[in-house]
Order: C-alpha cells, then sequence, then structure tokens
C-alpha cells in the first residue's frame, strides 16, 4: 500500500566528486525510424524512471508541432552497450510518438484523437492522417545528442549526473529513480521482489513513492557484500553495486534473498518494528549498520535471538555508534565504525 512518505534521516546532498571526459555527437532520427527502434527496444525508455506526465492535450500539441513542420526540442541518448540507446532526455515526446502510432493514449486506456490542435488535424488518430500527412510525420526529424563517457573508466557514473540535471522537471529525481533507468535488469526485479517483504514493510513502513525503501535494500546489500572497499560518496558506491551485479552475476538472487528475508524476520521479531526509527523518523545509518551487524553474525551462526533486543539497546547507548549514525553519515570513517561496533554488538560472546 502506498501511503504517506516515511520520514527519513539522512545524509544531505552529496557533490560530484571528479570532473568528467565525454564524447558526445549529434544523430537525426526520422520519426518513423525512431518508432521502430523503440518498439525494438534498440532504443528503450526506462519505464520506471518516471511516470509519463503529460496530458493528452500536450502530447497532440507535440504531434501537431511535427506535422506542421516546426521545430521541436532534440533528445539526450547514451549507449548502453554496443547496440542500444538509453533514454536520457526526451521520454515524454518519445512516448508521446509512441502512443499516437499505436493508437492509444496509454494514460487513459482510451484511443489517441489529436485534441486541441489545428483544425485539419484536430480528432484523428495516425491511421486517419491522409497520406502526406502521415508521411511528413514519419519523415520529420528529431536530432539526437548521444553521449559517451570516455573518464574516468568506471563505466557510466557521468550518466548518472546528467540523467539529474536534464531529468529535473517539477521534481528532482531521486538516485533510485535514476538508478532504475541506468541499471535496470534482474538485479532491480529483485529489489522490487524483496521490497514486498512483510517483515521489511513493518520495519520499513507503507511503500514510499519516490523509491527510498528500494535503495535502503540495496544499501544494506552493497555494505554487508562490500562495505569493506566503501568510499563516499555513497550514491556512487551504490551505483557501482547495482551496476556491477545487475544480471546477478557477482551475487545470485538465491543468496541475497535468503541474507535479507533471515535478516529482517529476525530484527522484526526480535527487536521490533521500530528497531531503525529510535527517535521517530527511520535512521538510514541506523538501518544500514544494524541490518549488515545482524547479517554478518547469522552467516556465522553467532547470534543469539534471546539477547537481540538487548544488544540493541546497547549499542543504541554507546556514544561512538551515536556519533557514527548521527554525524557526516557516509564518511568513510564514519560508516566503517558504525558497522564494525554493530557487527561486535550482535555477537554472540557465549
Amino acid at each position: 500500500m502506498v501511503g504517506r512518505d516515511v520520514p527519513i534521516q539522512d545524509a544531505p546532498h552529496e557533490p560530484v566528486p571528479f570532473k568528467y571526459s565525454i564524447t558526445s555527437y549529434g544523430s537525426d532520427f526520422d520519426v518513423e525510424g525512431l518508432i521502430r527502434r523503440i518498439e525494438r527496444q534498440d532504443i528503450y525508455v526506462p519505464t520506471f524512471q518516471r511516470r509519463f506526465v503529460w496530458s493528452l492535450s500536450q502530447a497532440s500539441r507535440f504531434v501537431e508541432s511535427l506535422l506542421l513542420g516546426l521545430p521541436v526540442p532534440g533528445i539526450f541518448l547514451s549507449r548502453d552497450g554496443e547496440s542500444k540507446l538509453l533514454v536520457i532526455d526526451g521520454q515524454q515526446r518519445l512516448r508521446s510518438l509512441l502512443y499516437f502510432y499505436n493508437g492509444v493514449f496509454e494514460p487513459t486506456g482510451r484511443k489517441f484523437a489529436l485534441t486541441h490542435v489545428h483544425p485539419r488535424f484536430n480528432g484523428l488518430t495516425y491511421r486517419e492522417l491522409d497520406s502526406e500527412d502521415k508521411r511528413r510525420l514519419n519523415d520529420s526529424i528529431i536530432h539526437a545528442t548521444v553521449i559517451r563517457q570516455d573518464y574516468p573508466d568506471d563505466g557510466n557514473s557521468s550518466i548518472y549526473f546528467v540523467f539529474a540535471r536534464l531529468n529535473t522537471g517539477a521534481t528532482l529525481l531521486q538516485p533510485q529513480e535514476i538508478r532504475v533507468a541506468l541499471y535496470h535488469g534482474p538485479f532491480d526485479g529483485l529489489l522490487n521482489q524483496l521490497n514486498e517483504n512483510d517483515d521489511w514493510r513493518l520495519l520499513f513502513g507503507r511503500v514510499h513513492s519516490r523509491r527510498r525503501d528500494l535503495e535502503l535494500i540495496l544499501r544494506f546489500l552493497a555494505l554487508y557484500f562490500s562495505g569493506e572497499h566503501y568510499q563516499k560518496p555513497m550514491v556512487l558506491f551504490l551505483n557501482d553495486f547495482m551496476g556491477g551485479n545487475r544480471y546477478l552475476e557477482r551475487y545470485p538472487a538465491d543468496e541475497i534473498s535468503k541474507l535479507f528475508e533471515r535478516t529482517v524476520s529476525l530484527i522484526n521479531r526480535h527487536i521490533g518494528n521500530k528497531a531503525f526509527k529510535p527517535k521517530g523518523a527511520l535512521n538510514a545509518a541506523i538501518l544500514d549498520s544494524v541490518m549488515v551487524g545482524v547479517a554478518r553474525n547469522l552467516s556465522q551462526g553467532q547470534v543469539d535471538s534471546g539477547r537481540l533486543l538487548e544488544q540493541y539497546r546497547r549499542l543504541l547507548a554507546d556514544e561512538s555508534y551515536q556519533h557514527a549514525t548521527e554525524t557526516a553519515t557516509t564518511d568513510e570513517e564514519n560508516v566503517q565504525r558504525r558497522l564494525h561496533l554493530a557487527t561486535t554488538a550482535f555477537k554472540d560472546a557465549q
């Protein structure tokens, strides 16, 4: 169930850590060719990156601009592998065209007939356009800027920041919304499955409209598997982990699912559903460290479930732990300190 978003205490915005060298080039696509490429997924619009927000009138006016021969804004694409192109900016325009060509305005499920446009086109679907207008639309050109990161050689971290800046709109995209677009695949699908876990929902709260719950699952997994290699900023650390396990080749689905489900079940049953919210708002640093600390000891068979709540309370009372979960929480020193303290706290010494 989706309701009011859970308030989350976390680190403030982290700056871009370095300069980039990016190659870009222009490419002109005719509209008919764009539609074919989108239908083949050679150019793909990230389905969950951002919902379609244009009204039927807005989409109609964009189509009308092309029919009238008026210039339209270009789109931004990024190469995803050798043959595919990811839409970084322009998905509202491209989806409008796709819906018009397919004859259905998907947000409403109703027929896509142009509205609030020139009388010559008003009320017409793509199939009802006369042959001359249809040809003009098919042959209309949309300019694309295609970008590729040359430096640093870390995959596509720059694409993340380009995405964030171009897709601001009325509401800034959140990091996990961008990751879904850049690293869509089996791992993202698994994160969505884990997000439905009953124990997790009790611990986190209602489904978050901006995917912060999914990001915190990712954060737990990244720190559990790769925490010793953590370097700030957190946003790029999570990008690297999600990109590196995009196809579940490093850490398979069964291993991740078992780890996550055992951890949240134990915490919910023996610490309670306020485990990550000792002061009201959910504290992301407490969440990542408690989950990693419990999971590390579970993997070693060193958890005494009967003492878990007592160990948790002692951990929260530790001044060093408080500092590491309340101040500069994404600094390397504080991340390592709280993971170490939580791992030690939940170890069964008996």
